[in-house]
C-alpha cells in the first residue's frame, strides 16, 4: 500500500503532558501489546485484563484485531503488505491513547517482529509492554472457535498465520503467558503483577474502581 506524505504541517507542543496525566490518574498510560497465534487466547485475555484494570479504577481500553478490521482497517486484506499497514495504524492509535492516559490493550496476531518493533518505537521507554500469548499450534487448532484452521488446512482460507503464513515469535517480550498451560485468572494476575513491579500501577490506583466482577469470554 502506497502512503502519500503530508506537507506544510507543524507539530504543536501540548500544554498538558503525559506525565501530567500520570500524576493525576495515579497510574501510567501505557501500551500492552498482546501477540500470538490465532486462537491463542489474545482477545479473551485482553478483555479480562481490561476488566481487571477497570475494576481497579484505571482507564483501560482494548483494541481488538477483528473489531478494528470491521471499521478503521476494513480496507485492508491479510497480505504481508496490508498486515504491515494494519499494525502501523494500530501502533499509532495505541500511542495516542496511551499519551491520553489510557492503558491500551492491543490484541493482534501481529506476526512480524519488525512491525511489533515499529509499534514499540513510537513509545517512550517503559511505555510499551509486549505480552506474548504463548500457545502450541496443536492447542490453537483444537480450540479453533471460528473454524479457520480447518479452512486453512483445506486451502479455503489463504495466508493464514501458522499454517500458510509465518508467525515470528517474540525474542524478548516483557511478559510471556502460556495460555495452553495457565488459567485465565493466573495469566491476568501475572500481567498485573508485572505492571505493579514496573511502576505502571501504583498504590493510589489500587481499589479506586468498582467492585470486582468475574468475566468470561471467548476469542483469539
Amino acid at each position: 500500500m502506497k502512503i502519500r506524505g503530508s506537507t506544510n504541517i507543524t507539530w504543536h507542543r501540548p500544554l498538558v503532558t503525559q506525565a501530567d496525566r500520570d500524576r493525576r490518574n495515579g497510574y501510567k498510560g501505557v501500551v500492552l501489546w498482546f501477540t500470538g497465534l490465532p486462537s491463542s487466547g489474545k482477545s479473551t485475555l485482553a478483555h479480562q485484563t481490561e476488566r481487571s484494570l477497570f475494576d481497579r479504577g484505571c482507564n483501560a481500553y482494548v483494541l481488538d484485531g477483528d473489531n478494528i478490521r470491521h471499521r478503521l482497517n476494513k480496507d485492508l486484506s491479510f497480505s504481508p503488505e496490508d498486515r504491515k499497514e494494519n499494525i502501523r495504524r494500530i501502533g499509532e492509535v495505541a500511542n495516542l491513547l496511551a499519551d491520553a492516559g489510557i492503558i491500551v490493550i492491543a490484541a493482534f496476531i501481529s506476526p512480524y517482529r519488525a512491525d511489533r518493533a515499529q509499534a514499540r518505537a513510537l513509545n517512550d521507554p517503559g511505555r510499551f509492554f509486549e505480552v506474548y500469548c504463548k500457545c502450541s499450534l496443536e492447542t490453537c487448532e483444537e480450540r479453533d472457535p471460528k473454524g479457520l484452521y480447518r479452512k486453512a488446512r483445506t486451502g479455503e482460507v489463504k495466508e493464514f498465520t501458522g499454517i500458510s503464513a509465518p508467525y515470528e515469535e517474540p525474542e524478548d517480550a516483557e511478559i510471556v503467558v502460556e495460555t495452553d498451560r495457565q488459567g485465565l485468572e493466573e495469566c491476568v494476575s501475572e500481567i498485573l503483577s508485572h505492571l505493579e513491579e514496573r511502576g505502571v500501577l501504583t498504590a493510589s490506583a489500587e481499589g479506586r474502581g468498582l467492585p470486582r466482577k468475574s468475566s468470561k469470554g471467548q476469542g483469539g
